[in-house]
C-alpha cells in the first residue's frame, strides 16, 4: 500500500485531547487515529448524501481523447477527478465546454457547459468513490463494448 504523510498543526489543548482519544481506542499514534477519524467523517458525509468537499488545484494531466490518444491538458485536479476547458477532441480555451476526467486513467466522464457543473458532478461521484473505499479504480470497458 502506498502511503503519504501530512503535517497537522494543533493547539496544546487539541494535542492533549487527540492523544487521549487515540489512546482510548487503542491507537499507538495520533496520526493513525486522525486518519481513521477523517475516513469515518468522509464515510458519514457520503452516507448522509452530502457532497464530498473537494479542494481543486491547477495542474497538467493526461486525458484519453476520443481519437484514443493520450494528450496532456491543463486544468484543475482534485483526486480522483480532474477537468479541463474543451471536449473529448482536446483542450480548447475558447470552447464553451468543460470536460470531467477520471484522473488516474485519464478517462473522460462527461462534457458539460461549465466548470461549476464539473465540480458538482465530481463531488457527487466522489461520494460514491468514498463509499467504495476510495480504492476501486473505474475501469474502461473492454474494447467493443
Amino acid at each position: 500500500m502506498k502511503t503519504v504523510a501530512f503535517t497537522v498543526r494543533a493547539t496544546e489543548k487539541q494535542s492533549i485531547r487527540w492523544k487521549q482519544a487515540a489512546d482510548g481506542v487503542g491507537h499507538m499514534e495520533v496520526g493513525t487515529w486522525l486518519a481513521e477519524a477523517a475516513d469515518r467523517y468522509l464515510e458519514a458525509v457520503a452516507r448522509a448524501g452530502k457532497l464530498v468537499p473537494m479542494g481543486w488545484r491547477r495542474a497538467v494531466f493526461s486525458v484519453r481523447l476520443a481519437s484514443g490518444e493520450m494528450a496532456p491538458v491543463s486544468g484543475s485536479v482534485s483526486h480522483p477527478f480532474a477537468y479541463y476547458r474543451g471536449t473529448d477532441a482536446g483542450a480548447d480555451r475558447y470552447s464553451g465546454f468543460f470536460t470531467l476526467v477520471y484522473y488516474p486513467s485519464g478517462r473522460i466522464i462527461a462534457t458539460l457547459r461549465s466548470a461549476a457543473q464539473c465540480r458538482s458532478l465530481a463531488s457527487e461521484l466522489a461520494r460514491l468513490w468514498v463509499r467504495w473505499g476510495g480504492s476501486e479504480p473505474i475501469e474502461d470497458p473492454p474494447a467493443g463494448h
